[in-house]
């Protein structure tokens, strides 16, 4: 277990030390999908939901969630995050989300981007849920991620 960077000695587990790393500019990627029945996006393209543009919702809720990212992850670093959007796009059978997120800190964002796209998907669900509880909420992963000691990550791409 000693090759564990967030377990210690004794097998507990421990959020690493980063205060001698430099603080160098970190930015990432992710991205998700919620797939939903035609004439839910029908509903949204002409707004129609009952609670509200949930696209607009997603977009604050994903904002929000990748500020509060340590709180929701346990061994997570709170982060002074300098740039967070949350793009949406609307495909032939559902929403297509896209979270980037960048900091100048001793630790990465890839979290912060997949908690983010993660709560834009569950946003967008509670949002239209009263016209289609069949949407699936599906592919979150990290695109990409640039910066730090392991160095860039582009999905696809041999390392």
């Amino acid at each position: 277990m000693r090759d564990l960077t967030h377990v210690d000695a004794e097998g507990r587990l421990r959020m690493v030390d980063v205060s001698a790393k430099p603080a160098t500019e970190r930015r990432a990627v992710a991205s998700g999908f919620v797939r939903m029945r035609a004439e839910t996006l029908r509903a949204i393209r002409e707004r129609r939901t009952p609670k509200g543009d949930p696209l607009e919702a997603a977009r604050l809720a994903g904002i929000l969630a990748a500020k509060r990212t340590a709180e929701l992850i346990p061994l997570c670093h709170p982060l002074p995050l300098t740039h967070v959007d949350v793009e949406t796009e609307l495909r032939e059978d559902g929403i297509a989300l896209t979270a980037s997120v960048a900091t100048t800190a001793p630790t990465g964002v890839e979290m912060e981007a997949l908690v983010a796209v993660s709560i834009a998907a569950l946003t967008l669900y509670d949002m239209c849920k009263a016209i289609d509880r069949e949407m699936t909420i599906t592919d979150i992963r990290l695109e990409r991620k640039t910066g730090g000691r392991s160095g860039d990550y582009v999905r696809g791409q041999e390392p």
